[in-house]
């Protein structure tokens, strides 16, 4: 027969006897009224009954661990308690209850000495109601720092994994299971500790109740079905291939077009099918074989797995190939570049600038000292530098520089979407020919010109790195450069709002989903219009010293690069601004045509949320199509929202190196973007709150443009959970010297984002919560 949870105290003294897999430490439980009614006699009996002091006071509310709420960590335990402070100790438990009823507990235990490590697991996991085993655990003595939420580390694993759990969390695993056939299947929630004894080490079971979910949990199979799938989709695509360099590949959610930053890890369908369409099924691979990289069209960059979307990294490594590389050197080239990754996946946002040598530097020689030490001869390394050279002098060049031809192409991209938004033409039709100017004349002078921003701030480090620029040089250019953010806060101090929203009404803060409000239509959620803010302190532009000047004009000419300084800094310049003006001018195509499906839904009946699971596929299909337009969203939308529904039951790794990997992994803390060089401390607010934005640290999920309108608060720093070190916030941020922490990682801003203080340390790249 199941046993059944009832209060902390009652469910361990039933398990008491019955428990294989772990030790219950000997306890003591007595009710309110009974310490009220007689303290001394319930003194006498802890005394009495359980071994000497130290002891650990700890609630036993009857309005914690139900069947509706757990009330965790809400009342008090007090820890290292003696003789002489029990019975204050009990007092200070019985008080943390509030409004206090007799039948409630107090449960008394002996300290466990020892402790190696202790945190808590779940049968489940909390936000997906999947049936993953999670393990939040820490190593050391503390058993309460996980519950304090100190953070310590997350793994977690598939119901009945393939792959064995890590030796030291093995045992909690099998006391999940054991929980689990105890109460009849029914979601768990445990803490634990593991002390170590003379025999080796022992886990005890410190607290267990339910584990409350918001919706049912799916049966075991149809989850290991899912991930069965997913296991062979993976293990195929990390084959070699006949038409690809490099013997493997390795999934990751940043890297190159870094899906988790742009449309998040899980998107709804429309979301992910416009973001495929307009970037990463075609067009990347155009621009970069454009660039003179190698050819990978046809290739789709971005796999998703039931829903979340990865970057096949040995293809977007193979794009950063340069087209003449000899084909043995170039494979040896991505196999170096995966191998680093695996290595270091904390890498994964930033394998531009750590990983991949993808354009011609100052400090190139030095950079390709890695190189020669993983085995690389220097015939070899000569030759990736000439290729680089060659290909960098390309987008560089003073008067033909490809960026050039690609910023001419936004001109054509805003002319013909005036023509077709003032013509005759019907909604559908509009939106079909806004995403496809949009792709032409939009993301793909984009993706060229991000291409050209990143070699802008790779070439701006080198220039320190060689010595030329100083941090501080570094970031006084940066802050001189006038990106549409930058205008954006400007125009919010003098434009009125009409003229505002005119020129900015189509930014949203999710570009791509449609259930995020444009800034034209909910203007009263992102500004107040009451009052309008201090304008922005006046750009001050960058400017060389002569003994600069005349080193720049050295070492161009030393390698081979064909601008002079002031060329080269008109490029830096531009390669910075254009990238984020390409993005603004794209996105209204993109903002314009999500309202236009909005109405086309509208006309139908269908409301936004719904349209949310439809596939931009359909909206085509109706241009070309004699269709039923109803029929056909509701039949994509039906089938989107069945998708979806599988999608939020999977977990995955932000890096995905092997298909074991599907089954079991740890979540890992990343290595974030530490942005300017300034030290600030501040309350921790999320994005929503404007009420509470002036003088406080912003969290937000990701570094999206549309996420602009905080910048019209005077806040004091910002902390993103996904983001790289080129990203559009870290860009602004540097603008405006804001301190910032761009792309903390799932964990790191889990735990940051719930603090109440944090202090940022940029200079020192540390985050001190500081309650």
């Amino acid at each position: 027969m199941a046993l059944h949870f009832s209060t902390k105290a009652g469910t361990l003294s039933s398990l008491q006897g019955r428990l294989a897999s772990a030790r219950i430490a000997p306890l003591l439980a007595f009710t309110v009224a009974d310490w009220q009614a007689d303290r001394q006699a319930c003194a006498a009996r802890v005394q009495g009954q359980l071994p000497a002091a130290p002891w650990i006071v700890r609630s036993s509310c009857g309005r914690e661990d139900s069947a509706q709420a757990s009330f965790a960590g809400a009342f008090l335990s007090i820890a290292n308690v003696d003789e002489a402070g029990l019975e204050a100790a009990i007092e200070q438990v019985i008080a943390s209850y509030g409004e206090v009823y007799p039948a409630d507990e107090i449960l008394i235990q002996p300290m466990l000495c020892n402790v190696v490590r202790a945190g808590v697991a779940f049968s489940h996991d909390p936000n997906t109601c999947a049936p993953y085993r999670v393990v939040n655990w820490s190593e050391g003595s503390d058993t309460a720092s996980v519950t304090g939420g100190m953070g310590g580390r997350l793994w977690q694993q598939a119901a009945h994994s393939r792959v064995p759990a890590p030796a030291a969390l093995e045992p909690v695993v099998v006391l999940l299971e054991e929980l689990l056939s105890l109460f009849g299947a029914a979601p768990v929630d445990c803490e634990f500790a593991v002390t170590r004894e003379a025999e080796g080490e022992t886990l005890w079971l410190l607290q267990a109740r339910p584990l409350i979910l918001p919706s049912s949990p799916e049966p075991d199979a149809t989850q290991r079905a899912r991930l069965e799938n997913i296991e062979r989709k993976v293990t195929r695509g990390m084959r070699p291939h006949p038409f690809l360099i490099g013997q493997r590949t390795v999934y990751g959610v940043m890297p190159d077009w870094n899906p988790a930053e742009i449309i998040g890890i899980r998107p709804k369908p429309l979301a992910l099918s416009l973001y495929r369409d307009l970037v990463t099924d075609s067009i990347w691979a155009y621009q970069r074989h454009n660039y003179g990289y190698r050819n990978l069209r046809s290739f789709p960059l971005m796999p998703h797995f039931f829903g979340l979307p990865y970057i096949d990294v040995r293809l977007s490594f193979n794009s950063f190939i340069p087209a003449d590389l000899d084909e043995g050197l170039a494979g040896r080239l991505v196999d170096y570049y995966i191998d680093r990754l695996l290595a270091e996946p904390t890498l994964h946002d930033k394998v531009e600038f750590e990983i991949v040598f993808s354009c011609y530097t100052l400090d190139l020689s030095q950079q390709l000292e890695r190189l020669a030490s993983a085995g690389f001869s220097e015939q070899e390394l000569e030759a990736i530098s000439t290729s680089l050279r060659k290909l960098t002098n390309r987008i560089v060049h003073p008067k033909d520089g490809l960026w050039r031809s690609d910023a001419s192409k936004l001109d054509v991209l805003n002319a013909r979407r005036e023509e077709l938004l003032t013509s005759g033409a019907d909604p559908l039709e509009r939106i079909y020919w806004l995403l496809e100017d949009a792709k032409r004349y939009g993301t793909l002078p984009f993706a060229g010109l991000a291409r050209a921003g990143f070699v802008a701030v790779q070439m701006l480090r080198s220039l320190v790195s060689v010595g030329v620029f100083s941090q501080a040089d570094y970031d006084a250019f940066m802050a001189g450069v006038s990106t549409v953010s930058g205008q954006l806060a400007r125009d919010r101090a003098s434009l009125d709002k009409a003229a505002f929203l005119a020129r900015y009404g189509h930014l949203r803060p999710g570009t791509y989903d449609i259930l995020s409000p444009r800034y034209d239509e909910a203007p009263q959620l992102y500004f107040d219009w009451d009052q309008r803010p201090a304008a922005p302190e006046p750009l001050r532009p960058f400017s060389l010293t002569l003994p600069q000047m005349r080193e720049i004009v050295k070492l161009l000419e030393a390698h081979g690069l064909e601008p002079d300084p002031v060329g080269l800094l008109d490029f830096l310049q531009n390669g910075i601004e254009l990238r984020e003006l390409a993005k603004f001018h794209f996105t209204r195509n993109l903002s314009d045509a999500l309202a236009l499906i909005a109405q086309v839904g509208a006309e139908h009946g269908i409301g936004r949320e719904d349209l949310a699971y439809c596939d931009i596929s359909a909206f085509t299909e109706l241009q070309v199509a004699a269709a039923d337009p109803k029929e056909v969203l509701l039949r994509s939308i039906e089938q989107g929202k069945a998708r979806y529904a599988e999608t939020l039951k999977v977990s995955l790794p932000p890096v995905i190196t092997r298909p074991e990997d599907i089954w079991s992994f740890e979540w890992p803390e990343t290595a974030p973007n530490f942005i300017t060089q300034k030290r600030v401390t501040a309350h921790v607010v999320q994005c929503d709150d404007r009420e509470k934005l002036a003088g406080a640290i912003v969290c937000i999920p990701n570094a999206d443009p549309g996420f602009d309108w905080l910048f019209a608060y005077p806040i004091a720093g910002l902390i993103t959970a996904w983001g790289g070190a080129n990203s559009h916030m870290a860009i602004r941020a540097g603008e405006l010297g804001l301190p910032a922490v761009i792309g903390a990682g799932e964990v790191l801003y889990r735990r940051w984002s719930t603090a109440d203080f944090l202090h940022l340390d940029c200079p020192g790249r540390r985050v001190e919560m500081m309650a």
